[in-house]
């Protein structure tokens, strides 16, 4: 795959770079196509020196840019920038939809616990109650 990336030069902790036209395995600072320009970053405001005829015509045979060498090309005005759409976005929708009808029916459940405990504890309390109760009838045939 071909690519135009930005191709380090400069001194150390001033760098200077040249858009290149490289195969993508290549190194960094490696081999490359063409030169289609150049990026002082430590200009106010940065420099970009450009041939966009060269540009545009690598971009038609297939050259895909890097995320750097993208930005540099849309603020110099050779391409446009490109429309990002999330396709993700409509999948989180519908799982927080999904999440208010999945904890709907967890709640029956859960509800369902308790009371299953209240009927565990009603025969001990009816039996609790059936004593004094049975204590009552005795009481009153006496």
């Amino acid at each position: 795959m071909i690519r135009i990336r930005l191709k380090r030069i400069g001194k150390k902790r001033h760098p200077f770079y040249r858009l290149v036209v490289a195969d993508k395995p290549d190194r960094r600072d490696g081999r490359f196509i063409e030169t289609l320009g150049s990026y002082d970053p430590h200009a106010d405001p940065p420099v970009v020196k450009l041939d966009g005829e060269k540009a545009k015509e690598w971009i038609g045979k297939g050259a895909q840019p890097s995320e750097a060498a993208e930005k540099i090309l849309v603020r110099a005005g050779v391409i446009e920038k490109k429309v990002v759409r999330v396709a993700a976005a409509p999948a989180a929708k519908t799982k927080t939809a999904a999440a208010p009808a999945a904890t709907a029916s967890a709640k029956p459940a859960k509800a369902e616990a308790p009371a299953a405990a209240v009927d565990k504890e009603a025969p001990a309390a009816a039996a609790e109650e059936a004593v004094p109760a049975a204590e009552a009838e005795a009481a009153t045939e006496e």
